[in-house]
């Protein structure tokens, strides 16, 4: 964890992924990140695997470096408690859909009038002024919805869901992203802000940078998507022991394979040598890769291929990244002592920056730090009790 927010303390109203993972990365960065937790807790909390309930590993790997407050927002003394914590906030995060902020009063009108200098971010399914506002969203329904999908259908012609919660993940750099520029604008202007970043739309821009296609143009000339990425052959290839992904790409990097292989007859060919040309064909180039791969090992393909210096990589499991070797070097997994679930080990902030950083605060369980926080907000601990007796906090 580094401290380059220090002092910024972020109220995190949301759950599961996109948020979550959002907010994690503001406390990797110091944020103050204070989780704002119904009753019944992150759903994600029920994530699988788990030494004890409440705390899946998925749940742990996206809210680390936070402090967690259970309280029922149904409640109205819910709600005030909430607007003393927002009144000495800098952001406010939520992915609840726009019915049920109008119904909870915490829109960002309301809470922009109890603090001026508040960013208020709502990391929505959809934007609020589309005719799906008030729809439900989820990764594999994003997924479907913004072509994706599709783009991984097989051979079969089947449509195939990503195996990783893709569209959370990526709308979340978004929100971070959206986050860290309201709040260097507000330190020029004193100002706070109100952010609507919502999946479909940011999904949609993700996956279209490459992929629009003929379609960039007015009229269009021809379909969308990115020929080189949708050619049936661009695969892993097999090797006489495995499988491999090679990815000559410039035209340097095909000069110095058909070296390599001794083929003057694809170098003889004026198109390989071109690259607008070569993009064109592509196919062909891809088709040959998968001809040629089996006649040697995969260590063998790498050794020669890194002798060219051509981009190459074997096929690895997710279990293979523990034992990495550049993993291990640059101490990718951290293990820690969580107070409650033992020894835990986590991915740690890939960003690295010229500054000091400490160890990871552990995931939260739930309600972990709420007289705590409540206490740092102006409340008694006679008040706090009162409030837990009516079952307004947990």
């Amino acid at each position: 964890m580094y401290g380059l927010l220090d002092g910024v303390r972020v109220i995190d109203l949301t759950t599961v992924v996109l948020g979550p993972m959002a907010t994690g990365m503001l406390g990797d960065l110091g944020a103050d990140v204070i989780k704002v937790e119904p009753p019944g807790g992150d759903l994600f909390r029920a994530s699988s695997p788990s030494r004890n309930p409440g705390m899946g590993a998925p749940f742990m790997n996206v809210n680390r470096n936070k402090r967690s407050i259970c309280l029922d927002l149904k409640a109205k003394e819910g709600l005030e408690v909430l607007r003393r914590l927002v009144d000495g906030a800098d952001v406010l995060v939520h992915n609840m859909r726009p019915k049920s902020v109008a119904r909870l009063g915490i829109g960002a009108d309301a809470l922009h009038d109890l603090n001026p200098r508040l960013v208020h971010c709502a990391a929505v399914g959809y934007g609020s002024d589309g005719p799906y506002a008030d729809e439900p969203a989820y990764d594999d329904v994003m997924q479907a919805r913004v072509g994706l999908a599709s783009l991984l259908s097989g051979d079969d012609g089947r449509p195939r869901l990503a195996p990783t919660i893709i569209a959370d993940k990526v709308v979340g750099l978004y929100v971070t992203q959206a986050i860290l520029a309201a709040l260097y604008a507000r330190e020029r202007t004193d100002r706070g802000a109100t952010i609507e970043v919502p999946m479909y739309e940011s999904l949609a821009s993700f996956i279209l940078a490459e992929h629009m296609g003929g379609r960039s143009f007015d009229p269009p000339v021809g379909d969308a998507g990115y020929n080189r990425l949708l050619n049936r052959y661009r695969r892993p290839h097999q090797t006489a022991d495995g499988f491999i992904v090679l990815m000559p790409y410039s035209t340097r990097h095909w000069r110095a394979l058909f070296e390599l292989l001794g083929r003057d007859d694809w170098l003889a060919k004026e198109w390989v040598t071109d690259p607008e040309q070569r993009t064109r064909r592509v196919d062909e180039l891809y088709r040959f890769l998968g001809e040629i791969t089996p006649d040697r090992t995969t260590g063998e393909w790498l050794k020669v291929l890194k002798s060219i210096d051509v981009p190459c990589s074997p096929v690895n499991t997710l279990d293979d990244l523990f034992t990495d070797e550049h993993l291990a070097a640059v101490e990718f997994f951290e293990h820690v002592e969580h107070p409650s679930e033992g020894p835990i080990v986590s991915p740690r902030h890939p960003v690295r920056y010229d500054t000091e950083s400490a160890s990871d605060v552990p995931t939260p369980r739930l309600g972990d730090n709420t007289d705590e926080v409540l206490s740092e907000a102006g409340y008694s601990p006679a008040q706090i009790a009162a409030l837990r007796d009516r079952d307004v906090v947990r």
